[in-house]
C-alpha cells in the first residue's frame, strides 16, 4: 500500500505531472514525472487505469500491482515531485516483474530527462 502522504489526490496534480512532465512510454505503462511539481517535501504519486486496461476487477487490480511497484521506488523520486503512473492495456495480462522493468525504466528515462543525478 502506498503511504497516504505520498498519494496524488488532486485533479490538477495530475493534469500538471502529465502536461508539464517529463514522459517516458513503456509496452505496459507511460511515466510522467514532474520534479518540484508539488513544491511541498513528499513525492506524490498517481495512478490513470482506463476502462481500455479491462473491468472493474482487472482495473483494481492493476492499480493495486502499480501502487505496490511505485512503494518501493519512492526514494528514487526527487523531493517534492508528482508522479503519474498511466497504465496501458497490455498491463492488464502482465506479469509483476515485466510491470516492475517497464517501471525501472521509465523511471531511469525522466529521471534522466529531468537532470537528477539520484539515480
Amino acid at each position: 500500500m502506498l503511504p497516504s502522504g505520498h498519494r496524488m489526490r488532486r485533479r490538477h496534480e495530475f493534469t500538471l505531472a502529465v502536461r508539464r512532465g517529463y514522459r517516458a512510454g513503456r509496452p505496459r505503462l507511460v511515466a510522467h514525472l514532474l520534479p518540484g511539481g508539488n513544491g511541498e517535501g513528499n513525492s506524490l504519486a498517481g495512478f490513470i487505469v482506463s476502462k481500455a486496461v479491462g473491468n472493474s476487477v482487472v482495473r483494481n487490480r492493476v492499480e493495486r500491482r502499480l501502487r505496490h511497484l511505485v512503494r518501493a521506488r519512492l526514494d528514487l523520486l526527487p523531493p517534492g515531485s508528482l508522479l503519474v503512473v498511466r497504465a496501458n492495456p497490455q498491463a492488464a495480462a502482465a506479469p509483476s516483474d515485466e510491470l516492475a522493468r517497464d517501471l525501472d525504466r521509465a523511471l531511469a528515462k525522466v529521471l534522466r530527462q529531468s537532470g537528477d543525478s539520484r539515480r
